[in-house]
C-alpha cells in the first residue's frame, strides 16, 4: 500500500484534471455511456438475451462482422478497463503507481488458469499465439536425428517456424497431410500414429484450423503422445474463447492461445499453457526483467516491459464470457455457422471447403463462391451490405472464410446469405 497512490490522491488528481479530459474523450463516452444489462436468465431467454450480448459491443447495430478467426471486437468491459488502465499509468507513470499492476496482472493468470481449468504456475502470458507457438518451437532442445511431426494445416508459426529452426538446428520435420473434406477421428489418429517413431520428440496440430475450420482431435492425440513418450503443443488459436476448452481433460504438454480472437480481449496479448510436467524441457528464449510471480513464470516470463493494460484487460474480457456462459458461447457460434452452411447448400455454384459434420468443425466455414470473384465480392459484401468477411487466396481451398461468434446473431446470416444468393443470381453486379 505505500508504494500505491492512494485513492484519495488519485481522486485529487482526477478531479484537478477534469474527469472527461483525463479519462474519455467525447465520442468515447458516447459511444459507451449507454451499456445496458444482460437480459435476465441467460441463454435461455432466447434472443432477447444475445441482444443484449450484442449491446456489449461499440459496433454500429448495421454492421455485421464475421471475422472471428481473424480479429473480435472487444466488448465495452474491455475498452473500459484498458482506458482506465492506461490512462492511469500515463496520468501518473511513476513507479509507484504502476507498482499496483503487477499484482493485477497476476490476477489475469489466476483467471487464465481459471478459464482453462489448470494451475497458475502453468501459465504464460505472452503476446499472442504466434509468439507462444515461437516459444516452444524456440525453447525445446532438439538436434540432428530428432524428429517433429507436423499437420501441413497448421497455421505458420506453427508449421513454417518448425521448418525454419530445423534448418538451423538439424532435427527433421514430417508432415501429416490435411484431407478434405475432414476424414474424421480416426484417419488422423491413425496417421499420427503412423508418423510416430523412436526418433519422434514432438507432435503438434492446431487445434481448430484457420483455414477451414476442421476440428482436430485434441484429447486422443495427446493421450497417444503421452503413451509414446512424445511432447505435444496444441495451437488454440481457434478454440481458445470458442470452446469450452479442458486442458485438465485434453492434457497437452503445451497450448497456444490470443485475446484478440475468440475471447474478445485487447490485442497483443496471449497464453501459453507449459504443462507441469514438460517445464523441465523447455529453456527460455528471452532472458529480461519482469518475470511473473509464481511457478514457471518466475524463470520463463522475464520479458522486459510490458502492457499491464492489456493482461489487465484480458481478465476482463474472461469474466465476461464466463458471465455469458462457456457452453452458451459454444453452442451460439456453433449454431450460427450450422445455419450458415445449410444455407450455403441452397446457393447454386457454392463449393463448400468445409464440413458440414458439426462434430468435425466449430465455427469457421469457408467455401468458393461459384464463379464470383472472391475479393470484389467481399468488398461488395462490406460496402454495399454492411457485412464484414474475409477472403482466402492461393490454390489451397480459395474463396472465402466466415466466422461467427456469440455477438453475431442469425438475421445477421440471414442477410448474408441473402446478399450471397443476390448476387450468385445476378440480380447484384459486382
Amino acid at each position: 500500500m505505500a508504494n500505491a497512490v492512494s485513492r484519495r490522491s488519485f481522486a485529487r488528481l482526477f478531479a484537478l484534471g477534469g474527469s472527461a479530459a483525463l479519462f474519455s474523450d467525447p465520442a468515447w463516452a458516447a459511444q459507451t455511456a449507454a451499456a445496458p444489462a444482460l437480459t435476465p436468465g441467460g441463454a435461455s431467454a432466447g434472443e432477447a438475451f444475445w441482444t443484449s450480448v450484442r449491446a456489449q459491443f461499440v459496433m454500429p447495430p448495421d454492421l455485421a462482422v464475421m471475422n472471428a478467426a481473424n480479429l473480435c471486437p472487444s466488448s465495452r468491459a474491455v475498452l473500459d478497463t484498458l482506458t482506465r488502465e492506461t490512462r492511469g499509468v500515463d496520468l501518473d507513470p511513476s513507479p509507484n503507481n504502476r507498482a499496483r499492476l503487477y499484482p493485477e496482472k497476476e490476477k489475469t493468470r489466476e483467471a487464465l488458469a481459471r478459464f482453462l481449468r489448470v494451475t497458475p504456475d502453468e501459465i504464460i502470458i505472452t503476446r499472442n499465439t504466434s509468439e507462444s507457438n515461437n516459444l516452444v518451437s524456440s525453447g525445446l532442445d532438439l538436434k540432428a536425428g530428432d524428429e517433429v511431426i507436423v499437420h501441413e494445416d497448421n497455421h505458420p508459426s506453427n508449421l513454417n517456424a518448425w521448418r525454419e529452426k530445423a534448418k538451423r538446428f538439424g532435427f527433421t520435420v514430417i508432415t501429416v497431410p490435411q484431407v478434405n473434406p475432414h476424414p474424421g477421428v480416426a484417419h488422423y489418429l491413425d496417421a499420427y500414429a503412423r508418423a510416430i517413431t523412436p526418433r519422434t520428440k514432438v507432435i503438434t496440430f492446431t487445434h481448430v484450423s484457420s483455414t477451414v475450420g476442421d476440428l482436430m482431435p485434441a484429447a486422443e492425440l495427446c493421450a497417444l503422445a503421452r503413451e509414446r513418450g512424445v511432447l505435444s503443443l496444441v495451437d488454440g488459436a481457434q478454440s481458445f474463447g470458442l470452446l469450452d476448452v479442458d486442458l485438465w481433460a485434453i492434457r497437452p504438454d503445451f497450448y497456444s492461445g490470443s485475446a484478440h480472437k475468440w475471447p474478445c480481449g485487447a490485442r497483443e496479448c496471449g497464453v501459453l499453457y507449459v504443462n507441469k510436467t514438460a517445464q523441465d524441457r523447455l529453456w527460455p528464449s528471452i532472458y529480461s526483467a519482469y518475470p511473473g510471480a509464481v511457478g514457471f513464470s518466475r524463470t520463463f516470463e522475464g520479458f522486459g516491459q510490458r502492457d499491464e493494460a492489456t493482461m489487465i484487460a484480458l481478465s476482463a474480457a474472461l469474466k465476461f464470457q464466463t458471465t455469458v456462459g462457456r457452453v452458451e458461447i459454444e453452442t451460439r457460434a456453433r449454431s450460427l455457422a450450422t445455419q450458415l452452411l445449410e444455407g450455403l447448400r441452397r446457393i447454386p455454384g457454392m463449393q463448400v471447403w468445409t464440413s458440414f459434420d458439426a462434430r468435425r468443425r466449430a465455427a469457421v466455414v469457408s467455401f468458393a463462391p461459384g464463379t464470383l470473384n472472391a475479393p470484389k465480392l467481399a468488398t461488395a459484401l462490406y460496402e454495399r451490405d454492411r457485412i464484414a468477411i474475409t477472403t482466402r487466396g492461393g490454390s489451397d481451398r480459395p474463396g472465402l472464410r466466415v466466422s461467427p461468434h456469440f455477438y453475431n446473431t442469425p438475421a445477421e446470416v440471414d442477410r448474408l446469405l441473402t446478399a450471397l444468393s443476390r448476387y450468385a443470381s445476378g440480380a447484384s453486379q459486382l
